[in-house]
Formats: C-alpha cells, sequence, structure tokens
C-alpha cells in the first residue's frame, strides 16, 4: 500500500516574546500614553477603520526620547532581529549591518473600541506590545483579542464535510490573542488582522509598530 505523506507547504511565521518583570517600564509606558492622549496628539490621518473610543497617536512614537519608549524599542529590535536572523539565516555580522526604518505609535482603548480588518503594506514586519490588557468584562471572553485571517482563507469559499473540521495549522479559522501586559507578538506586515470590540473597565494600552530594512553594501539582484 502507498505511503501517504502530509507536508505543510506553506506557513506564516510568528514571534512571541515576553519582556521580563514589564510592571516598572509598563507603567511607565502608560503614563507616557495618556500624557499624549490628554495633550491631544491624535493621528490626524487614521488609516485603519476604528471608532471614537480609540486614541492613536502619532507615528513617531519611537523618535521620541521618553526613556520608557527608548527602552522598548531597544527590547522590540532586539527580538525582532532575532525572529529575522533565524529565519533568514544571517550571520550575527549581517544582523548588525540591518538598517532598521519603522512607524510605531501606541493605542488607548475604552469600552467599544476596535480596529477593522487590515493589513500594513510597504512593510515587512509588524509588532504588538501589550502595555495594559485593561479589564475585560467577565462574559465577553473575545473582547479585544488580536484576531489574524490566515493567508489560506480563499480555502474557505467552499465549506463541506471534506475541509470544515481540519483544526489549525492547516485550517483556514482565525487565531485570536488575548494579549497579557508585557508580551510582544511579531508577524508579518502583510497578514490580515483586526482587533475585536474591547468590553471591560480601564484602559486596553497596546504600543504598535511597522518595519522595512535595508542591507548595506547586499549584492544586486
Amino acid at each position: 500500500m502507498a505511503k501517504l505523506e502530509i507536508i505543510p507547504m506553506f506557513a506564516v511565521p510568528f514571534g512571541f516574546s515576553q519582556y521580563e518583570s514589564p510592571i516598572a517600564l509598563n507603567g511607565a509606558l502608560k503614563q507616557f500614553a495618556l500624557e499624549q492622549e490628554a495633550a491631544g496628539l491624535r493621528n490626524p490621518r487614521p488609516l485603519t477603520q476604528r471608532n471614537a473610543t480609540v486614541f492613536e497617536s502619532h507615528f513617531d512614537l519611537f523618535r521620541q526620547q521618553n526613556p520608557a519608549i527608548q527602552e522598548l524599542k531597544r527590547f522590540c529590535w532586539d527580538q525582532l532581529l532575532a525572529v529575522i536572523g533565524q529565519l533568514s539565516g544571517y550571520s550575527l555580522e549581517t544582523i548588525e549591518r540591518l538598517e532598521i526604518f519603522n512607524d510605531a505609535w501606541v493605542h488607548v482603548t475604552r469600552r467599544g473600541g476596535y480596529f477593522s480588518l487590515h493589513n500594513h503594506p510597504n512593510a515587512s514586519w509588524s509588532g504588538v506590545y501589550c502595555v495594559d490588557a485593561g479589564h475585560s468584562d467577565a462574559d465577553r471572553p473575545d473582547s479585544g483579542v488580536l484576531s489574524f485571517l490566515g493567508p489560506t482563507t480563499a480555502g474557505a469559499m467552499h465549506m463541506d464535510a471534506g475541509n470544515a473540521k481540519i483544526p489549525p495549522p492547516f485550517g483556514s479559522q482565525m487565531r485570536n490573542l488575548k494579549l497579557e501586559a508585557g508580551r510582544l507578538v511579531l508577524f508579518p506586515s502583510s497578514v490580515m488582522h483586526e482587533v475585536k470590540p474591547y468590553e471591560g473597565t480601564g484602559e486596553r494600552i497596546t504600543i504598535a509598530f511597522n518595519c522595512w530594512f535595508n542591507l548595506p553594501d547586499a549584492p544586486s539582484t
């Protein structure tokens, strides 16, 4: 009898990391975020649909010379370069030559706030860091979840008994993440994602960024 082999021909890499002992850092980041909101420093040209209970800062966050912001930037870059290095097989010397360009911003979300489905053109890697997950209502398990739409979603154009029960990673289900304080999620910028409505008390505060890169003296192709 012929041997059947099932092989994952396509896959999407995500990176997950946790800032060690985040209480002090996140306290300072939260203070900075709320000060930005109180000062009315709202992004005047939002690119993604959201509602009024979401505050989004300007995209220059990682250029702010606030000590907590710069500490978070160092952490995010260390983790992101580690992901890129492992996936691409880069040497340490090559990683150190990579030039990082970025947009970064803070979101302060209160009850009912959400982001519609989107991705981030003109970037290769994106990330989300959780400063404060807020306090979701006990009967709202999907409150504020970060939800990712897989690239195989076209496979859901026809669902029947032949494919409806296939579990992850081969199934076409959404992948939902409930963020916790200090958690960093890294993902390819092309992946479609959204944030479900936040139903809870307090503020759900996250810092997000997009990155694109240049490798000086890289051979032309």
